[in-house]
């Protein structure tokens, strides 16, 4: 039989772990980046490094960098200069990474793809072989949606699935997703101060059935559905999905302590038979 396993024991017990980080969790309030998270991120994962895991990171941001390094182009709504803002945030957004890593003498490999990357058997054994290459060699691989290329991207949502495909493809023991709330409510935390925190969830399916997430913020479609969606497609393989608020310092290390919560969805053992 399943048991419940407490977040941090999930986290403890993993060594291959995919980190999903959210745009809204690399951005101050005012939208411009926030340094002083990579800073603490980075930190994180070098520090689990040194517990011996391996760390894939996927991660948002580059519209985010775009904007940061030519503002005027934000106020442009045609689909090719967001995709061209997307194409030079990229470039800063791993610099960013190469530099806070840097400092714990971590290389780090850049991989952009799109979900049909995912529905090509050659394509895939390809990023699969690459992804191991990189973890063995204790290179932190960041994988990013090719936004140039892939307009869905620029809207919502794709890199839930996008770290879902990922952590299935390497096989790996968890996927951890960072966003700007604590983790699944009830109801939409911003709008409702008596939003509850579901903390432990056993049955994916029939989660969207006992919480309320419509409305146009980002706890709708563009937010908690997807991490849902990506809990669900992980789960397939018997792969735990963690919601954790990346805003709070240290978040990881908390988490992995028993000091912070989330929501983690588990998986019972029974299955794997």
């Amino acid at each position: 039989m399943g048991h419940k396993t407490p977040i941090s024991n999930v986290i403890k017990n993993s060594k291959k772990i995919v980190l999903k980080v959210g745009s809204n969790v690399l951005r101050n309030d005012d939208g411009t980046a926030n340094i002083n998270v990579f800073k603490n991120l980075t930190d994180q994962v070098a520090e689990m490094m040194e517990q011996g895991k391996q760390v894939i990171i996927v991660s948002s941001g580059a519209g985010i960098y775009g904007v940061a390094a030519i503002d005027k182009w934000s106020r442009r709504n045609d689909m090719n200069y967001k995709q061209a803002l997307c194409a030079i945030g990229q470039v800063e957004l791993m610099m960013v990474y190469k530099e806070h890593f840097a400092a714990h003498g971590i290389h780090v490999g850049q991989m952009l793809l799109t979900r049909e990357d995912f529905s090509d058997e050659e394509n895939t054994l390809h990023i699969r072989n690459t992804l191991f290459t990189l973890t063995d060699e204790q290179v932190v691989p960041i994988i990013n949606e090719n936004d140039s290329v892939s307009v869905d991207e620029i809207k919502t949502g794709d890199n839930d699935t996008l770290s879902a495909l990922t952590a299935c493809l390497w096989n790996a023991d968890v996927l951890i997703c960072l966003s700007d709330i604590d983790g699944v409510f009830d109801c939409d935390p911003k709008s409702n101060k008596d939003a509850e925190l579901i903390e432990e969830v056993y049955d994916v399916d029939g989660l969207l059935d006992e919480i309320d997430i419509h409305g146009k913020s980002d706890f709708g479609t563009g937010g908690i559905a997807t991490k849902i969606e990506a809990a669900r497609k992980a789960a397939r393989y018997y792969i735990p999905t963690v919601l954790l608020n990346g805003k709070k310092e240290d978040i990881l290390r908390k988490a992995a302590a028993g000091e912070e919560t989330g929501t983690v969805f588990f998986i019972y053992e029974e299955k794997r038979s």
